[in-house]
């Protein structure tokens, strides 16, 4: 029993937009159609009835007159017959108590009280009587003649052949009718499904187009129905989105094989040169540790990037706790306590509040800013780390003294592999240009974000981290 619905669904889905809406549109047409074919149908019988009825009862007011005025069986057989004898589709008899027969036309072979009654009322009873392949509309009904006080029993009968040739050919012609605008609302409703759907291959026409090496092709907005602007909208910033993905995937790539030639030649060189000549231990030791320190670049620029991949898919945080941000940034800044006492940069602690969230990857944000001011910070300046709690959020502010940022590159600075420009470059940095992109990737996995301001001979990077759940008592 579920087969033939499985099955008509499974023919229905593999129709084309423009079949099913050219389907739905010419099933309704032709329910439309034949609805009115039927109504009309049905409201010509009733008329036809209704005019036979209004006859038979004009012929009993002719009958009860003839009746009234007879003074005799013989005056009223007479007179009946002269009234009645020339209307050949009509048949009347006329019957006195007894069953006697009065009068009857010549054709007539009915019986008083025959027939299936449809309708009784005052004027008498109308109904429907059948005799082999003929169909009569009859009314009987009793009058009392001047010649006696006896009333007689009078049935009166139509022939409705002629409504019936009629309905016959009007359903023929209807019947064709509806066949031929059943043919023409398909083809209609074919044209209108075709030029409504016109935007949409307009819009599959542009985005047949749109390739890697050309992700500039919009939707035309403007072009399409509103139904479809919506559509062609988010179509446009999906686009927009996979194009500024795409720009900086192809950025990524360069940087990519940009950082990563260096330090390769690096090796390649030395080992090419420690390979032509015959050399000492002590010089293949050097040749070594320079090697070895190259692969430690190379492994930690992996292990950034593969950091980097790993939350920037949306991943859960592995170890989420609440703790306390003036703790870690303390021992964040014990352990940078050696290099800032070499630059003579003092460093400070302000403020407290909790963190939601994983400790480790705290750390490594801090630890991410701390070591970028510490690289870009004159010496005798100052790094302080300001804490700023607050219902919602807790907020870390690395803040240090130094030149400030172009205004321009701001925007940049957490993209992979950016760095500012010359006048802030260290040669001796072994940063890879992975650690504010990767600052910026903790912070959002941890719903929080990270901005950069630079004024007044003053640089901040603030981290914001929303608390989630009820604080702690105190």
């Amino acid at each position: 029993m579920t087969q033939k619905p499985f099955l008509s669904k499974l023919l229905l889905k593999k129709l084309s937009l423009t079949s099913r809406l050219s389907l739905f549109f010419t099933v309704a047409a032709a329910a439309v159609v034949l609805g009115l074919g039927a109504l009309f149908l049905v409201e010509t019988e009733r008329h036809f009835v209704e005019l036979d009825r209004m006859a038979l009862q004009e012929k009993r007011h002719l009958i009860e007159e003839i009746l009234s005025n007879a003074d005799s069986a013989e005056s009223a057989r007479e007179r009946l017959g002269e009234a009645l004898n020339y209307h050949h589709d009509l048949r009347v008899l006329v019957q006195s108590s007894q069953g006697e027969t009065i009068f009857q036309t010549s054709t007539s072979n009915l019986r008083v009280q025959s027939g299936e009654a449809v309708s009784t009322d005052e004027k008498g009873v109308f109904g429907v009587w059948r005799d082999q392949n003929t169909e009569f509309h009859t009314l009987s009904f009793e009058a009392t003649p001047a010649y006696s006080t006896s009333a007689l029993k009078v049935l009166l009968a139509t022939d409705t052949k002629h409504h019936t040739h009629f309905l016959e050919g009007l359903r023929s012609s209807l019947t064709l009718y509806v066949i031929a605008a059943v043919i023409v609302c398909g083809l209609l409703s074919w044209f209108a499904a075709r030029q409504g759907l016109a935007p949409l291959r307009e819009m599959k026409s542009r985005a047949a187009v749109v390739t890697g090496q050309k992700l500039s092709e919009r939707m035309p907005v403007q072009a399409v129905p509103v139904e479809m602007a919506d559509l062609a909208q988010e179509l446009n910033r999906m686009l927009d989105r996979l194009q500024e993905d795409f720009r900086r995937l192809t950025d990524f790539s360069s940087d990519l094989a940009h950082e990563l030639r260096t330090p390769i030649s690096n090796l390649l060189t030395q080992t090419q040169v420690a390979l032509a000549t015959k050399r000492d231990a002590a010089i293949y030791r050097d040749i070594l540790a320079s090697n070895a320190e190259e692969f430690q670049r190379l492994a930690r620029m992996v292990s950034d990037m593969l950091f980097l991949a790993k939350t920037e898919r949306g991943v859960d945080l592995p170890r989420k706790e609440r703790f306390s941000a003036r703790q870690d940034s303390l021992a964040l800044m014990e352990f940078y306590e050696a290099v800032a006492e070499e630059k003579r940069i003092r460093l400070q602690l302000e403020g407290d509040g909790q963190i939601d969230g994983d400790r480790l990857m705290f750390r490594r944000a801090v630890s991410n800013l701390l070591s970028n001011a510490l690289r870009y910070t004159p010496e005798s300046g100052e790094i302080t780390i300001r804490i700023t709690s607050a219902p919602q959020a807790t907020t870390v502010e690395v803040e240090n003294t130094g030149t400030d940022i172009d205004p321009r590159t701001l925007p940049r600075l957490f993209d992979r592999f950016y760095r500012a420009d010359a006048s802030r470059a260290h040669p001796d940095s072994d940063g890879s240009g992975l650690g504010l992109a990767i600052t910026r990737a903790i912070a959002h996995a941890h719903g929080g974000r990270v901005t950069a301001t630079s004024t007044d001979g003053k640089t901040c990077f603030a981290l914001v981290f929303p608390l989630h759940g009820p604080r702690p008592s105190s």
